[in-house]
């Protein structure tokens, strides 16, 4: 589940997207503690995939990895930053060598090479040398991806039902298109699994959704240049969090709220568009609204181009635009948490549907 003046842009799909084929007797619990042994061996297996009865994880923006290690391998592929803020990655294993990108708190990668207290990692498009000091690997890597990454279902079918109920004789509350992308609540073992939608539990078969979990992803030097380009015209005022912007940005950051708390209460909208600011604020975040709203890998109503077909069709009710607003003017009601989900029993502020922390 945004970074330090570097993340990518959802819409670029530069994420790092540990893809799962849907199992039967797999149970993936998006509330547990370990997210990743539940995907049949978890992280720890970078497996061959020419086996045919394994699970393939793959870098969504490379697509290819030259790299497979047996299932009965200990060690993890995994790496996970380790920083407060960023973290250089060079060509070479050595400080004196040209950065190539950086890593952002919270940001994965998959391990290319070890030597001399320095790894060789993918990260998106990032490859190069990071300082073992600024990593996690094994267990550790596993626990905080656990807590950041994020569960999500693909629909890889021309149209899906979501039934209230995990039954086909269940009522439906609608119909998803195929590449459509929404939040995993959980996997039972009997076909179907608890989706997002919108604000409620709905339930999908496993046959028609390609199940992912997503982990932020570096920025290479140019994309980062880039970035900064493209929000050199964002302006924020320092004095006691105000943030002033643009109209349309303001309608960004409702349309947002709208997407992730419309069913909500105001008091649970305020709270969605208090998590952007708190992000905004931050260091180890985007400066900007529309960098922590697109960034890798985060809102799953902007990965899946929902959050655009709300802000075209201008269809924001007034309840979402005021809570942004008064997001806008430094108003929190969730002191200075920066994440959100699903009330699912994981420790956190309850507010409505949702659990912050």
């Amino acid at each position: 589940m945004a970074r330090s003046k570097g993340m990518l842009v959802a819409l670029t799909g530069l994420i790092v997207s540990l893809s799962v084929a849907v199992q039967s007797g797999i149970t993936v619990q998006a509330g547990s503690k370990n997210y990743l042994d539940e995907l049949n061996g978890g992280v720890a297996a970078i497996l061959n995939p020419g086996t045919a009865d394994t699970a393939e994880i793959i870098n969504a923006t490379a697509k290819e990895l030259n790299l497979t290690l047996s299932q009965d391998e200990e060690q993890s592929a995994l790496v996970m930053a380790n920083v407060k803020n960023a973290l250089n990655v060079r060509s070479e294993a050595s400080e004196e060598s040209e950065k190539v990108g950086k890593l952002y708190k919270d940001c994965g990668g998959t391990i290319l090479e070890r030597k001399d207290g320095w790894t060789k990692l993918q990260s998106g498009n990032v490859i190069g040398w990071a300082k073992d000091e600024y990593l996690l690997f094994d267990e550790e890597a596993e626990e905080l991806a656990n807590d950041v990454g994020k569960m999500i279902a693909v629909v890889n079918t021309e149209t899906l039902r979501v039934r209230t109920q995990p039954s086909t004789e269940a009522e439906v509350y609608g119909l998803l298109p195929q590449g459509e992308i929404t939040e995993v609540l959980s996997k039972s073992e009997d076909g179907w699994v608890c989706i997002d939608y919108e604000g409620k539990d709905g339930y999908v078969s496993s046959e028609f959704v390609t199940l992912d979990f997503n982990i932020d992803a570096g920025e290479t030097m140019e994309e980062i240049k880039q970035r900064e380009e493209e929000e050199r015209q964002a302006k924020r005022h320092v004095n006691y969090g105000e943030y002033t912007t643009d109209a349309d940005t303001t309608l960004l950051l409702a349309a947002l709220i709208q997407c992730e708390a419309g069913g909500e209460s105001y008091e649970g909208q305020l709270a969605v568009g208090a998590v952007v600011m708190n992000r905004v604020r931050s260091g180890a975040y985007p400066d900007t609204i529309h960098g922590v709203i697109y960034a890798s890998g985060q809102f799953t109503p902007a990965m899946n181009g929902k959050l655009n077909r709300v802000y075209e069709s201008g269809k924001i009710s007034s309840s979402c635009i005021q809570a942004a607003e008064e997001a806008l003017s430094g108003v929190s009601n969730v002191g200075d948490l920066t994440h959100f989900r699903r009330n699912n029993g994981r420790d956190g502020l309850v507010i409505g549907n949702h659990v912050f922390y």
